[in-house]
């Protein structure tokens, strides 16, 4: 599965959801693309991202299936991603 994954150096959520993307990283085998919203400014224009950070965007294939925005706690980026991964084609 792939995983553009947003967020900014000067974020406190992407801080925070570093260690949590760290430990889910140990667990799930994910293509993860990382842009920041600063210095990706162009490629990010591209995903069409709000105010709130970080972003995780998930696809299956090109499509784009699932996104979340802000802080979650390990368990619930867990159940997430199983959530995608289970989903039909």
């Amino acid at each position: 599965m792939k995983v553009v994954k947003i967020g900014a150096v000067w974020c406190n959520g992407c801080l925070v959801m570093n260690n949590v993307w760290n430990k889910v990283m140990k667990v799930k085998d994910l293509d993860v693309k990382s842009l920041d919203i600063d210095i990706d400014e162009e490629e990010v224009a591209k995903y069409n991202v709000g105010d709130t950070l970080p972003i995780f965007i998930f696809y299956k294939g090109d499509r784009e299936v699932k996104r979340v925005v802000g802080e979650v706690s390990y368990d619930e980026m867990i159940e997430i991603i199983e959530e995608v991964e289970n989903e039909e084609d």
